[in-house]
Parts: structure tokens; sequence; C-alpha cells
């Protein structure tokens, strides 16, 4: 193969649809794809062996969707997936949908039938743009050769431009076939920036500095939009500038140091009970890069009702969504956040005697502040909370941690305290089971230096268990912690709360994790007492290759606290027999 198809080159080239499709993405940097053969990609497959792109086989395309969301999320580029035509694209359809709500720039390259037979159903044939339309940010069908590096260009640019998302090509195979010139440059697409700040922001810039100056009792909202715009720092710099505590919603876990004195936790529906309280007793709310959704606001015409709110946001879709808000500034948080702190002193905090807030707030955690004690307390039965808490003890804090959906991913954001961006991977806004093994594959492939972790429930493992085959294929150094209670948990807690504990369809048979792990070729171990944690966690570390521990917990445990839906904020269900207000240091 000509050097020039390897590389973007000024001279056009002529070169097959598939060739285009991956000297395309050559030219945008990317390095790794995840995907499944089939009939409608094949002749793309039959090209890849002459680029320099590292294919990861999965077991299943949800998994490709998945671990190029896991990509994408640990490394900020764009995950890239790919998969054939009929049910091959359509088996991608959640993943995609796992990275619409949680604003992840990925693209999702499909095969489709030829042009000549499109619509006719023909085998294998589906229409997967009309299908992905409402989970995707921007989708395209490719019938043409010289259309396909256009194409893909701008649907990279789309993904990671403005509020990130996953956007779907799908080419037809004699597209993919036919020949035409390739050149990258003339590819390139026009400059997209959808939501660019303006000029009649600058009013509302001075309007939110007036109203962190004469606030009394403020806290900033810390969401996804901190990571995903890189304003880690501005936020940190307004925060101690001014004083001002700081919540995070799940998603924006790590970006903001967990041990910085100023951070509270998480809030919301599983989140601290003083950050909750905190946030209905606030008279201003910031909102940086977050989104307002009900697991964070509980009910909205109760929300944080003595609060005037300024909300950062790049999507102006959100904005009045769901919480009415007194200052909005749309744009990047990072550029808004560069224009707002020149009006901004850390005079204005000592005016307002930040510490009485901050000391009041302190005193509302009582001792629940036992979730930050070295050695939390052991009747003798292993709690998913010791596992949380002792693996981040353990490691350092310095992993990168893949989720499932569940009890155990609300006991990690409350127990493994993250320091550092793009060090949790989770599925927030569609709550996806299945999703820590392949998104920790992704991550790993990223990030290969780093330590990962998966961390999921019995429940949720089984869902994409064969993407152990892709871990082994790839020889791949991942962790696996499962957390096994014979159910599913949060389903069956929820049947206990409000259902007078029927627990229909929630107990699970699960297999031996561990001689399935061997079957994989995979190493394991069962840990059934907090006394065998640290010696199985450090084996698991040690260990030249991925390793699987099977964690036996209480069965019947609860994630506390917990709004019930339709409740406020402060509404919260506690462990039973604790003080309503303060939680005792009983209370994992």
């Amino acid at each position: 193969m000509d050097t020039q198809a390897n590389s973007p080159s000024t001279t056009p080239t002529m070169l097959t649809g598939a060739e285009i499709l991956w000297a395309t993405l050559v030219g945008e940097g990317v390095t790794d794809v995840f995907g499944y053969p089939g009939g409608a990609i094949l002749p793309a497959y039959d090209a890849l062996r002459k680029f320099p792109i590292r294919h990861i086989l999965v077991r299943h395309e949800q998994g490709a969707a998945h671990m190029a969301d896991g990509y994408a999320r640990a490394s900020g580029k764009v995950g890239v997936a790919i998969a054939t035509s009929g049910p091959g694209a359509t088996n991608l359809v959640t993943g995609i949908a796992t990275a619409m709500l949680d604003s992840i720039p990925m693209l999702c390259i499909t095969g489709n039938v030829s042009s000549k037979v499109l619509g006719t159903d023909a085998f294998q044939e589906v229409d997967i743009t009309g299908v992905t339309l409402p989970v995707t940010k921007h989708n395209a069908l490719v019938t043409r050769a010289e259309d396909i590096a256009p194409a893909l260009r701008l649907a990279i640019q789309i993904a990671r431009s403005g509020r990130p998302g996953p956007v779907l090509v799908d080419i037809t195979k004699d597209a993919q076939q036919a020949t035409a010139l390739f050149d990258f440059e003339a590819a390139k697409p026009k400059p997209y920036r959808p939501h660019p700040m303006l000029k009649v922001e600058i009013h509302g810039l001075a309007q939110a500095a007036e109203l962190i100056r004469s606030a009394k009792k403020p806290i900033i909202l810390a969401g996804h939009g901190i990571q995903q715009s890189g304003a880690m720092e501005q936020v940190r710099t307004l925060a101690e500038r001014a004083q001002i505590p700081v919540a995070m919603t799940l998603l924006g876990i790590g970006g903001f140091p967990a041990s910085h004195p100023l951070n509270l936790g998480m809030m919301g529906m599983h989140g601290e009970a003083w950050v909750n309280h905190a946030i209905q007793e606030a008279d201003l709310i910031l909102a940086c890069g977050m989104r307002f959704d009900d697991r964070v606001i509980g009910t909205p015409s109760t929300y944080a009702p003595n609060a005037k709110k300024i909300h950062i946001e790049i999507d102006p879709a959100e904005i009045n969504k769901n919480i009415k808000v007194d200052v909005a500034l749309v744009g990047d948080l990072k550029e808004v956040l560069e224009q707002l702190l020149p009006q901004i002193s850390s005079h204005h905090a000592g005016q307002r005697n930040s510490s009485t807030w901050i000391k009041t707030i302190e005193a509302s955690k009582g001792q629940s502040a036992v979730r930050d004690i070295k050695n939390l307390p052991d009747s003798g039965h292993l709690y998913a909370a010791h596992v949380m808490h002792d693996l981040w003890r353990i490691t350092g804090g310095n992993a990168i941690v893949s989720t499932d959906v569940g009890q155990h991913q609300m006991w990690e954001a409350q127990y493994f305290h993250h320091e550092t961006p793009r060090s949790l991977i989770t599925s927030g806004g569609l709550g996806t089971m299945g999703f820590a093994l392949p998104s920790a594959i992704g991550a790993k492939v990223a990030c290969p230096k780093k330590e990962v972790w998966v961390i999921a429930g019995d429940g949720g493992f089984q869902m994409t268990a064969a993407e152990l085959a892709t871990i082994k294929q790839e020889n791949l150094k991942i962790n696996i912690a499962i957390i096994n209670n014979g159910y599913l948990g949060m389903v069956r807690q929820w049947q206990e709360f409000f259902y007078d504990r029927n627990y229909e369809s929630t107990p699970l048979i699960s297999p031996d994790f561990v001689k399935l792990a061997d079957a994989h070729g995979i190493a394991g171990r069962a840990v059934k007492t907090r006394s065998e944690l640290e010696a199985a966690v450090n084996e698991a570390r040690a260990h030249n290759g991925p390793f699987l521990l099977n964690f036996l917990v209480e069965q019947e445990d609860s994630v506390y606290p917990m709004i019930p839906a339709g409740r406020a904020l402060h509404e919260m269900i506690r462990r039973p027999g604790h003080n309503p207000i303060v939680e005792t240091s009983n209370d994992l």
C-alpha cells in the first residue's frame, strides 16, 4: 500500500472507500477502534491491515460502544466503534444512548447493504440512521466513496464540539468498494461552534459577579461539564478565592479534588445528607456544567427555595429546563469562568464571613464523617462499603474506576475518594447495567499505564461478561471487583422500601465467577470476610495479568441516605434507628 494512504497527504490519492475510511481516521488522530466484523462492513476490515490503527475485537457490539465510551471518558478523545449492518448496528444502540445522556464524544461507523437495495428489506438491512436519530448528536448515511471523508470529518468535529455527544456514520457496502480521490485537507469541514458566548451576556457576567459578592450562603454545584471543558483550575480558583463550598454530581466526581477542604461530597438521591441540607439552606446556587437532573434536585418546586441561581452551561436547551434560574451564562465553562474570575476577589469572601457558613455545614455532618475514617466499623460481616473504602485506601485513590449501575455505584461514589478528573467512569443519565466491564477495557486501552478497576454488581456483570474474552485476547491488566449480594440490589432496595419487601424477580443465581474467570484464562479468588480483603486486593494488583475478585457481601444492605421519588431534597430516608438529621458512627 502506498504510504500516502497511511497518513494524510496534500496530494490527492485514488483509494477505495474502505481505505478512505481508515485514512480519514488516521488523519484525525485515531489510533484505536473497537468493533466486530460482518458482511456489510467487510470491505473496511479487509483494508484495515494497511493502516496503523489497533482494532480491539469485542464479543458483542454493545461492548464495542461501551468500550469506545470508556476510551473517550478516560482520554478526552473521540472513541470509535465499528459494526456491520442490521443486528450489528442495532446492538450499538444502548451504548450510543448511554453516551448521549452523558455527553460523551463517540463515533460509531456502521456498514449497510448496497445502495441499490436500500429500502428493499435486504438481508441484515435496517435504517440505523432512523433508529438512532433520537440518541445521536448527528448521523449520516453515505452512499458514495467520495463522501466518506467529508462525512467522517464533520461527524468527528460535531462529536467533540460544544456539548459533546455520539455521532453515527452509516456507509453502504458499495461505497466502501468504489474508488475516489482522497484529499484529507479538502474534506475539512467548516468550523462548528453552535453556541458561542454572546456579547449580550457581558451584563449577565456582571449580574453573576454581584450575586456571588453579596451571597451569605453560596454553594457551587460541580457537574460533568467541568471535566469536559477542562475547567478544573478555574472552578478551584473560584471556590478558593470566594471561599465557596463545592457539591458534586455523580459525573462531576473527580472534577474537584475529594481531599480539598471545600469539597462537600456528592449531592442528590444518594448524596450526603449534609450536602442536601446545605443546598436547601443556600442563598446562592452556582451551577457549573450540570443539568439539574431529577436525581440531583428531587422535586423542582421545593429545590433550594431560598437561593438565587446562576447556571453556566454550554447547551442553551438545558437553561430553565428543569430549574428556573436568575442568571444564565451560555458558553464553554472554562471560557465563562475566565471572564468571571477577574470580577471576584478574596476580599468579598471575607466581607461575608464565609467561615461561618462553612462551619455550619461542617457541624451538620455530625459523626457522618465516619466515611473518612481509615477503619470502618467491622462487625464480622463483609459490607460493600468496606470493599469501596479499602480499595480506595489500598490503591491510594490512584486508579481509574469503572462502575456498573446500582448500589455498588453509589457506594463507590460515597467511599472511593477521587482526586483527579477522568478517574471515575460510570453511566449516569441512562444508568446502563453491563457498562462497567467493557468501559474499563476502553479506559485501559486509552490509558495503558494506569491502574484500572472494574466495580460491578453480580447482575450487571453478567450482562457483558463475555467481554472477559476480549480482556484475555488483548492481554489487558484489568482488575475486576464483583460486589456479589445475590440480588439485583438497587431494585431489591426499592422493593424493601416501597413494595413491602416483595422481592419479586430480584433474587439472583449467579455462576461461580472465579470459575468463570478461570474458564477465560483469568485468575481470581472469592472474598467472604473483611480480614481477607486487603490480601486479596494486593494479590490482584501484583498479579501479572487480569484478576477477578468475587466479594460475597451482606445481602440485604441498603444505600443511605435515599430520597424517595417525588420528595424534596431534604426529605431523605435514613438508616433505621438514626437521627433524621445526623447519622451515627455505625452508619456504613
